[in-house]
């Protein structure tokens, strides 16, 4: 046993071993996510049964089963339900009813011993709305204005394709109010901005600031114009897309109408093949994916959060790498080695170690207020007292987790060059090259894939970051994208979405906790995917230079 403990295999597995339960950690808790967020969007069973209330009357369910679970008996007690005392442990399910809007709570725990014999009858419907979650009941018939459409076995075929106009007209109205209307809007406020700087232009005269600002009052009344020919159009979107109802019966047996225009999907999960499952599976999970969010983020999807984490991402690349690489340069190449340099090493390496909200309040208090306010006053004062740059926005978030990981690429790209063989320097200069030709034709190409290593591990922290967010220009629910097609096309200045924050938004500030409890793990999943997927293409990018310059090199 000495002998073998000599030898050292038993570090060997003890290394191994640990590697592997974190392997299996990982992929567990990958797995977990994936199941409990991704399984959601799976249509569940519709069961109706029977439930016998604490006086002895009875009631109708009708609902999704969302989990179960046994409990103590005397728990159940000391939340005030009457429960024989016999029983010592008592099983109870969270049924998902829905109907918010009618009965008040869409979540609901019902105890198991008082259901009565369970159903999935095939003509129960689930219906996704726009407004007050699901709605889950039967449908009895289909009317346009006033005039009955269909109802019986047709209404089914005749709901399904009024929807699917319903959903068109409103991809076009929102098409029309973000693209048509947003650019309307965009190009009157700055012809606001003109006429206020046109005003706060000192020593004008009267005559000459009123002949400057009538082509903006002819720009103004032909915008006018166009917007009410496009307030038009809307109008009679919106009639049409009003004009169709859903009359359907829920659990207690009343008569609801719904319109068409509230509801995105309807679906029938007890009468639908593995086929039909499928297929509304992947339409669920690319709306989630493609969608925007509706109901407090509880509903709907998370495209904007997408959007704004990879978009601020890359920005936060494109300022880091220059800066990091040539603060690691000049510390590495050209600085004099002594005391003080040992101190900016000291200092860069605890700057790593900063809880990062330090980070936030910092470029809360210097970057958005100090450097945005300044700005605000120099270049934008016609906008003022609106802040332009002097708000919270992409370009300070970008900015803050550049100087939340600059250390971490100054370390990477020093520990890159150091590892540069001197005799390579030596062989260059020998051949004639100057320190300069040196360090950027021999040095630094050799040095790249530890500077992409740099940057991998700053955009792994920063993709994932979110207490400094919340301070700098991260916000709930963000009106319009940082990127369009109005010139500059990216709007530095707007504030964005981000998985991280939607995630605790969701997670810890949801009004329905049940319904966002899903949508967190999804939402969680999504962001370890891209995570992932930022990182293997800066280490397919890596892996392409080093062996690039290694032929070269050879």
């Amino acid at each position: 046993m000495k002998n073998w403990f000599k030898s050292g295999a038993p570090w060997i597995w003890l290394t191994g071993g640990a590697v592997t339960i974190s392997l299996v950690a990982v992929v567990g808790l990958l797995a977990l996510i994936a199941v409990r967020g991704f399984g959601h969007f799976w249509p569940a069973p519709i069961v109706e049964t029977s439930y016998t209330l604490p006086d002895g009357s009875q009631m109708r369910l009708l609902g999704e089963i969302a989990r179960s679970e046994t409990l103590p008996a005397t728990q159940i007690r000391e939340s005030g339900i009457d429960i024989p005392e016999k029983e010592r442990f008592v099983t109870r399910h969270l049924v998902k009813q829905g109907n918010r809007d009618l009965l008040g709570r869409d979540f609901v725990w019902y105890l198991d011993a008082r259901m009565g014999e369970r159903s999935t009858p095939r003509d129960a419907v689930m219906i996704e709305r726009r407004e007050w979650g699901n709605f889950y009941g039967y449908p009895v018939q289909l009317r346009e204005g006033d005039r009955v459409v269909a109802e019986g076995e047709a209404l089914w075929r005749e709901l399904d394709e009024r929807v699917r106009r319903s959903n068109d007209l409103h991809e076009e109205i929102r098409r029309i109010e973000r693209r048509e209307i947003g650019d309307i809007n965009f190009r009157l406020e700055r012809i606001r901005l003109a006429e206020r700087r046109l005003q706060l232009t000192p020593g004008l005269a009267p005559s000459e600031l009123q002949a400057q600002l009538e082509p903006f009052a002819r720009e103004r009344g032909e915008l006018d114009a166009r917007y009410a020919l496009i307030q038009e159009r809307l109008d009679r979107l919106y009639r049409d897309v009003r004009r169709d109802t859903l009359t359907a019966e829920i659990m207690d047996g009343r008569q609801v109408e719904i319109s068409l225009a509230n509801i995105v999907r309807v679906s029938r999960p007890n009468a639908m093949g593995i086929g039909q499952k499928t297929a509304w599976y992947a339409e669920s999970v690319w709306e989630f994916i493609s969608g925007y969010p509706r109901e407090a983020n509880t509903e709907g999807g998370i495209f904007p959060a997408i959007f704004g984490t990879v978009t601020m991402v890359f920005v936060m690349s494109i300022i880091v790498t220059p800066f990091g690489i040539l603060a690691a340069i000049y510390l590495r190449e050209y600085a004099k080695q002594g005391p003080l340099l040992r101190l900016i090493r000291i200092s860069v390496y605890n700057l790593a170690g900063v809880p990062s909200i330090v980070f936030g309040v910092f470029g809360l208090g210097f970057f958005v207020y100090f450097v945005g306010g300044n700005i605000d006053r120099l270049l934008y004062p016609e906008a003022l007292p609106a802040p332009t740059f002097g708000t919270p926005g992409l370009f300070w978030v970008s900015l803050t987790l550049a100087l939340l990981t600059l250390p971490v690429v100054i370390v990477a790209t020093e520990e890159g060059l150091a590892r540069i063989p001197r005799t390579i320097r030596e062989g260059s200069l020998a051949l004639g090259a100057t320190k300069a030709e040196t360090l950027w034709r021999v040095v630094v190409p050799l040095a790249t894939p530890a500077m992409m290593t740099g940057l991998i591990l700053a955009i792994a922290r920063a993709a994932g970051e979110v207490a400094p967010l919340m301070l700098v220009g991260v916000v709930k629910l963000a009106p319009t994208l940082p990127i369009d097609g109005n010139f500059p096309f990216i709007h530095m200045e707007r504030k964005i979405m981000h998985l991280g924050f939607h995630i605790f938004d969701v997670g810890f500030q949801s009004p329905n906790v049940e319904a966002a409890r899903p949508l967190v793990y999804a939402t969680a999943l999504t962001l370890v995917v891209i995570i992932v997927a930022l990182n293997l293409a800066a280490v397919g990018l890596r892996n392409h230079l080093r062996e690039k310059y290694r032929s070269e090199s050879d």
